[in-house]
């Protein structure tokens, strides 16, 4: 009609999105309560949770008696449900995992180096193709966390694996499945936002210190990557020594304060082949050396500093530190602590945001992949693929043969 608009139209699959949110957050909530959250009334729940279970996505049992009112049933991820494939690459190697709707990781076998490039690609795409096996058409995404910038779904530099430009690209072969690629440190940041450390948080900051310093800023759940996805190298600001050259082309970066080049070039040793092995080693024998101690308070202020800069400038209700980042503050806390303070302006000194260790230690950059993975599985466009998939197929896939 003229001079009006007509009604907003709710997405085909908002309802059954809700549901299934509620369900993950808390496995075995019952449909009455996962209802009553999502503002549903008992029948809508009742049609929807009906329809999920015919494409299995959502499994219903008998919840516990001795409730008041109708019988209502416990929800949990139906086992022939969706699976994604989470890999994780960095220095020391490659992982990869499997998760169902849960989004509880389930570890596969670590393989070798990640290096050269072009044999990680060939074993990654042996990976792909051993989950295709397995899981059949339940197979929905793969979510590659790499430890290096990640810029437009490309590598384009990891001082860690030592690569360049690199596409990841032709590891799903075909190219019918969904594939995402992400930085380590971000989506490490994504898994302490949504269940680790920050889950409490509706902004957080998360840093890495691993070869180099990477994190994100998180609102609502989700990482700003900046306009083609290479958001969050904080470790490139420069809030170094200008007359240091960094291998990414910039000098003074925060990096070469703070990770086990700092340390080496403080204690006059050659540059590490593995910054983080060296690092770890260097401050596990601070407290018994002076000298240690020093460089190590040294690259200790100049994390706290360089945090109390974002908190500054992101205004994040926690911090949450992982890698070497929560050795490297107690080794030297006081003065970790104290450089932080004087770092902040004088408003947040009151009551600063917490620094806190991650929740999750090694396996937050794969448990990050997965959630990526699920966000493009359980949107929309996922579920109504998913549905299609199911029409052709009931018995989708077969059932993991581990």
């Amino acid at each position: 009609m003229s001079g009006s608009q007509a009604p907003a139209r709710e997405p085909r699959w908002q309802g059954a999105l809700d549901i299934i949110a509620e369900m993950r957050r808390q496995p075995g909530i019952t449909r009455a309560d996962a209802a009553r959250r999502r503002g549903l009334s008992s029948g809508s729940a009742t049609d929807i949770i009906a329809r999920l279970r015919r494409i299995s996505l959502i499994d219903e049992t008998p919840a516990p008696t001795g409730t008041r009112g109708r019988p209502t049933g416990a929800l949990s991820p139906h086992p022939d449900g969706p699976i994604v494939l989470a890999i994780d690459i960095r220095r020391s190697g490659w992982h990869s995992a499997y998760a169902g709707i849960d989004g509880q990781p389930h570890i596969l076998q670590p393989r070798g180096p990640a290096n050269p490039p072009r044999s990680v690609i060939s074993e990654l795409g042996a990976a792909v193709a051993q989950a295709r096996d397995s899981f059949g058409a339940r197979l929905s995404a793969v979510s590659v966390s790499v430890a290096g910038t990640v810029q437009n779904g490309r590598v384009v530099h990891s001082a860690a694996l030592g690569w360049k430009t690199l596409d990841l690209a032709e590891i799903t072969a075909t190219g019918d499945l969904p594939l995402l690629i992400g930085n380590d440190a971000t989506l490490a940041a994504t898994a302490e936002a949504r269940s680790g450390a920050a889950s409490a948080a509706r902004t957080s900051l998360h840093l890495t210190v691993m070869t180099g310093i990477g994190g994100a800023l998180i609102s609502d759940g989700r990482p700003l990557t900046g306009a083609t996805g290479a958001g969050g190298e904080f470790g490139h600001l420069p809030f170094g020594d200008p007359a240091v050259p960094c291998p990414c082309g910039a000098r003074g970066c925060w990096d070469m304060e703070v990770d086990g080049r700092a340390l080496a070039r403080l204690l006059g040793d050659t540059e590490p082949g593995d910054p983080y092995r060296y690092a770890a080693g260097v401050i596990a024998a601070a407290p018994g050396d002076a000298q240690v101690m020093v460089a190590v308070t040294h690259a200790a202020t100049s994390l706290a500093r360089g945090v109390a800069g974002l908190v500054n400038a992101c205004d994040p209700e926690i911090v949450t530190l992982g890698g070497l980042g929560p050795s490297l503050a107690s080794a030297a806390a006081d003065a970790f602590e104290d450089s932080y303070r004087r770092g902040l302006m004088s408003f947040r000194r009151a009551l600063p945001p917490p620094i806190v260790t991650a929740g999750y230690k090694d396996d937050g950059p794969l448990r990050g992949a997965i959630e990526v993975a699920f966000d493009t599985v359980l949107s929309e466009t996922g579920l109504t693929s998913w549905s299609a998939k199911q029409a052709r197929n009931p018995a989708t896939g077969t059932r993991t043969r581990r």
